[in-house]
Order: C-alpha cells, then structure tokens, then sequence
C-alpha cells in the first residue's frame, strides 16, 4: 500500500486499523529502516519480500 502511494488515512481505511496504529507503526518502520518518508519504507518492505 506504501509502494503504492496510499495515505496514512488510506491505509487505515483499507486495512479497517485505525488512524493513530497506522502512524505509530510507520513511525517505528521509519525509525528501524532509518528511512525519510513512507516510500522508503514501501521500497525496503519489497526489497526485503515482505509483499
């Protein structure tokens, strides 16, 4: 969903997590991958065949 450019709020709309879930764990995804942005996060999920 990341790698396809879905929002936080699209994300949890989709999924049916809420709002506040979906931002803390993308914050720790950012934090973990040490990466900048949502994409980046989408992009090192693929490369690491988590999709």
């Amino acid at each position: 969903m990341l790698e396809d450019g879905l929002t936080d709020e699209g994300i949890s709309r989709k999924t049916g997590v809420s709002i506040r879930t979906v931002r803390r764990t993308m914050a720790d995804l950012m934090k973990r991958f040490n990466a900048q942005s949502g994409f980046q996060v989408g992009a090192e999920a693929v490369r690491r065949g988590w999709t």
